[in-house]
């Protein structure tokens, strides 16, 4: 009798904490989702309780922009389905953006309560995320090139799609790459986890990288070539890869070394980059308070072969960094119970 009663205590509170729990998931639920198609990508929105002044359409707006932005330089979205959870904060601005691997792409972000319109168009956050999408995830030593992949493209993404100047990259990145840098103690860049080692020393790898590359194929690769390589050949954040699987892959796509070669030099040893030469070559001037491009520069056509930017007598740009696939639909827009 004893032992039967203690059963359906023990009923009893596997119950009550089943209902604890059910009713803490309904705490959290979200407050509205929607769904966006981009290409043949499905993005999952959703939004958790929370109070925010912007109005959906200005949310859904601020996805798509940035969605269109990684969507153009890589070609397509870069993974089949993302579920992106937006969740409130007190305040203003973007924050806290997280990028996983699960549930083929997840991404969670901080959103202000009294965020406008216009600092959601203004923001670069969401589209740093996305691009974490199209590199695979790779060993912790490495984590510089995933953030410096993101830090050094999200920009000209953005210059692509039509959402911000070229003179505003270049001032930031004369202004942060030196952020990057190697300094006293420094054992190279899969040895020091240092902020500014991770995201700008990441970030002046790729600028390295993408001005060497187009320097050996005389402007008819970049980047930009390698990076839709290594996605094209299922390298997204779903895939666990070695970082020089990676890299190999993406020199195929560019007929060149030099992606292997560079993390040869700096894996495991400081190796200091003159920004200060490349600046001149590629014709970029700053004179204390704005940038000036210079078209007489010896690489000037380089410098607008990393952005997109048309020639100086005002040719298009090359066809190919167009996405063609730009159609976004908003499926639906519902609040959910």
């Amino acid at each position: 009798m004893l032992q039967a009663v203690l059963s359906r205590f023990e009923i009893f509170v596997v119950f009550l904490s089943l209902l604890a729990t059910a009713c803490s998931v309904g705490a959290r639920a979200p407050q509205m989702t929607s769904t966006l198609i981009v290409g043949g990508s499905r993005i999952d929105i959703t939004v958790d309780d929370g109070k925010l002044d912007v109005p959906q359409a200005d949310l859904v707006a601020w996805v798509q922009v940035a969605a269109e932005s990684v969507a153009g330089y890589y070609g397509r979205f870069p993974v089949p389905h993302l579920t992106l959870r937006i969740m409130p904060f007190s305040g203003h601005g973007v924050r806290h953006g997280m990028t996983f691997g699960m549930r083929g792409g997840l991404i969670k972000i901080g959103l202000g309560s009294h965020t406008t319109k216009a600092e959601l168009m203004n923001d670069w956050m969401l589209t740093h995320e996305m691009i974490h999408l199209a590199f695979p995830s790779v060993a912790d030593e490495h984590h510089w090139i995933e953030e410096g992949i993101s830090t050094y493209v999200e920009p000209i993404a953005r210059i692509r799609a039509d959402h911000m100047k070229e003179e505003q990259m270049w001032a930031d990145l004369i202004r942060d790459m030196p952020k990057g840098q190697p300094q006293a103690g420094d054992e190279g860049l899969d040895r020091t986890h240092t902020w500014g080692r991770t995201y700008w020393g990441g970030a002046l790898f790729c600028f390295d990288a993408d001005v060497e590359i187009r320097r050996q194929t005389k402007n008819k690769k970049g980047l930009q070539d390698a990076l839709r390589g290594i996605l094209d050949a299922g390298g997204n954040i779903t895939q666990d890869w070695e970082l020089t699987k990676a890299l190999k892959v993406g020199d195929q796509a560019t007929g060149t070394t030099v992606l292997t070669d560079l993390y040869n030099q700096m894996k495991d040893q400081p190796v200091t980059v003159d920004l200060q030469e490349k600046w001149k070559q590629l014709g970029i001037e700053w004179d204390g308070s704005a940038v000036h491009l210079r078209e007489d520069a010896p690489e000037a056509a380089i410098r607008r072969a990393i952005t997109g930017a048309p020639s100086p007598a005002g040719s298009s740009a090359d066809a190919s960094l167009q996405y063609a696939g730009n159609a976004i639909a908003v499926l639906a827009g519902r609040k959910s119970s």
